[in-house]
């Protein structure tokens, strides 16, 4: 059991996710700092300035519009930083090797493929 779990993360998959993991995590306190630093109050300046900018009060609860589109431009922000940064480059990388999109189909399941197609071609006389 342990050998077979060493096999896993050796494997490279988990070690990518985790470090992919870290540093999402990262970038996702840089922007959130971003956001809360200067784009909350340029927001806030728009919807009226003030402590009470950008929220409403309905029977004692309070609606805040400013966290709502400060939570939007950081996602978006996010989104577009790990696309341009992560992904495109990848994607460039892989096509200039020849590699093309990962298969991720298992070798179990190309093994099956390729009996099923031999089959086939028995059965057509």
């Amino acid at each position: 059991m342990i050998s077979g779990f060493r096999t896993f993360v050796l494997r490279g998959n988990v070690i990518d996710l985790s470090v992919g993991f870290v540093v999402g995590a990262a970038f996702a306190a840089l922007v959130g700092a971003f956001s809360k630093g200067l784009i909350e109050p340029i927001v806030g300046i728009f919807l009226g300035g003030g402590i009470n900018a950008g929220t409403i009060e309905i029977r004692g609860q309070v609606i805040d519009f400013t966290m709502l589109l400060n939570g939007l431009i950081t996602f978006f922000i996010t989104l577009t930083v790990i696309y341009l940064v992560f992904v495109l480059p990848m994607n460039k990388y892989r096509e200039r090797r020849g590699m093309g999109s990962v298969d991720a189909t298992p070798a179990d399941v190309k093994l099956l493929m390729e009996i099923r197609d031999l089959l086939k071609e028995r059965q057509e006389p």
